[in-house]
């Protein structure tokens, strides 16, 4: 049987990475079907303090990646965040899916009880064990930033639903 924080984590964050990767397609073929500039859409934003839908992505691959690592006690992967066109920001999360999926579900046993520490160093350092980490800090996170990007799909005309949100499960 697998550790129920890795089925509560990684099959989450393959499904929702997945369903983003979809959403980045489907506005992809949007702006090229109609003309717009791609980069009208890449640096959309919800309001000017908000971050734009590339740094979204970004943001959402490195929180699937870093909950995931931090769960496993794995080094947790750094990726320039580089990304300007649709086609990098695939690759972001191709990247970021492989690198879920080649965590063993026996790196989570002891998931729960792990201590995971945020920031550390800073004035902004926070403690949590492995399911509080998970559950009240990281998958809200996480589902924020996804939904954010597909938000600005959805509000830039991208024709996408809670079908395409939700992704395969």
């Amino acid at each position: 049987m697998q550790p129920q924080i890795h089925a509560a984590s990684v099959p989450v964050f393959k499904q929702m990475l997945g369903a983003l990767s979809e959403v980045l397609a489907k506005a992809e073929a949007h702006a090229t079907a109609r003309n717009i500039e791609p980069a009208a859409l890449l640096q959309a934003r919800l309001f000017p303090d908000m971050f734009a839908l590339v740094r979204q992505v970004q943001v959402a691959c490195d929180f699937a990646a870093g909950v995931s690592a931090r769960l496993a006690g794995a080094e947790v992967p750094s990726y320039e965040a580089t990304e300007q066109s649709f086609a990098d920001l695939q690759t972001r999360i191709a990247k970021t899916l492989a690198f879920i999926e080649g965590l063993d579900a026996a790196q989570f046993a002891e998931a729960a009880t792990r201590e995971i520490v945020i920031r550390p160093g800073t004035p902004k350092e926070r403690s949590f064990a492995g399911q509080a980490y998970l559950l009240h800090y990281g998958l809200p996170q996480f589902f924020f930033h996804v939904a954010t990007a597909y938000g600005l799909m959805r509000h830039n005309g991208v024709e996408v639903g809670k079908k395409d949100y939700m992704g395969t499960y």
